[in-house]
């Protein structure tokens, strides 16, 4: 792929990851402060947009069939390939599980501080799994990140949702820490997958194995909603919904999308650039979602959460940093060996 190109892929992914990023949660948090219950409907939510992709898909296929001919394939993927996404896709379903869980029992500024913490996740598993470097600036990164998330566990009383028990509110912490912890694992997954893959990795087949995984994901969520008796309940939660019944089914259209924005988004910067930058560019969002949300559910904003938010701003500023002067010596060696 032209360079030129694959930076132009890289802009459009990393907007799709940012408007994903930070409409996702604000809009699964409305489903619940509106009167929405489903835990696993929301979780399912996050990836029922795999429909969406159809469309690109079939655009690149036209095109294909125009340069190639009758006789272009249908799809890229191959069996080991779609073996590797389902599988990964039931972790993601995992996650989505443990994500939705923290939304409905955490205030949304809070759980963004916690998810900043996916950020040190993915460098360790980035390291152990497609070797990626350490640098000063990388450590100093991943300590000033866990440095916050426990400063927000230190401190926990005051920041309850009403009626809600300390047991309920721990259990959301824990749950999104963990949430946290396993799409740390996925995201350089992913990338494992891209550079073992006996196939040459094009963007078309990036989306192929994004719905695979977004497929899987939804199959194992649906399951949970099923055994749980929530899809029955929607009918009745859409009538109770304190903006509207109509306005409830629009939240849910708009999560589906706005969270096929974030997936989408997040596969096609590991193409175009790495796991680690796609982590890099979820935390740094996050005091966007952390302000967002103290403006439009006025959520209380402590000493420790202001504490949290510039350790996280400076976390990872130090890891930009870091880049930027690994990338200055890798052009000034590049040089001096032309």
């Amino acid at each position: 792929m032209r360079k030129g190109l694959k930076r132009s892929l890289l802009v459009l992914n990393c907007a799709l990851l940012a408007f994903g990023n930070v409409g996702g949660p604000l809009i699964m948090k409305l489903y619940f402060l509106k009167g929405g219950k489903g835990v696993w409907t929301s979780s399912c939510l996050e990836t029922a947009g795999w429909p969406f992709m159809v469309m690109p898909l079939t655009f690149s296929y036209l095109y294909r069939r125009r340069k190639e001919g009758p006789g272009t394939e249908l799809f890229f993927i191959k069996p080991p390939l779609f073996l590797a996404s389902a599988v990964i896709g039931l972790l993601t379903g995992v996650d989505d599980f443990l994500y939705a869980y923290g939304v409905a029992r955490l205030p949304v500024s809070t759980l963004a501080l916690i998810i900043s913490t996916q950020l040190a996740f993915t460098v360790a598993f980035a390291f152990l799994l497609v070797k990626q470097k350490f640098t000063s600036f990388t450590i100093n990164s991943v300590f000033l990140l866990n440095i916050g998330a426990v400063v927000l566990a230190l401190h926990t009383s005051s920041d309850h949702p009403a009626n809600e028990s300390n047991r309920q509110y721990c259990s959301g912490f824990f749950m999104t820490l963990a949430a946290s912890a396993l799409y740390g694992f996925v995201l350089p997954a992913i990338e494992l997958t891209y550079k073992k893959a006996k196939q040459t990795i094009s963007y078309s087949l990036v989306i192929e194995m994004q719905m695979v995984m977004s497929f899987s994901a939804t199959v194992f969520c649906t399951i949970g909603m099923l055994f749980h008796k929530e899809v029955e309940a929607i009918p009745r939660e859409a009538s109770k919904f304190e903006l509207g019944q109509s306005t409830y089914y629009l939240v849910i259209l708009l999560s589906a999308i706005l969270w096929q924005f974030f997936f989408m988004g997040a596969v096609g910067v590991i193409f175009s650039g790495s796991s680690l930058l796609s982590g890099i560019i979820i935390a740094a969002l996050l005091p966007v979602t952390e302000s967002l949300a103290v403006l439009f559910f006025h959520e209380k904003f402590q000493v420790e959460k202001a504490i949290s938010v510039v350790l996280s701003l400076w976390g990872s500023l130090s890891y930009f940093y870091g880049e930027l002067q690994k990338n200055k010596k890798n052009q000034a060696s590049e040089r001096a060996m032309a």
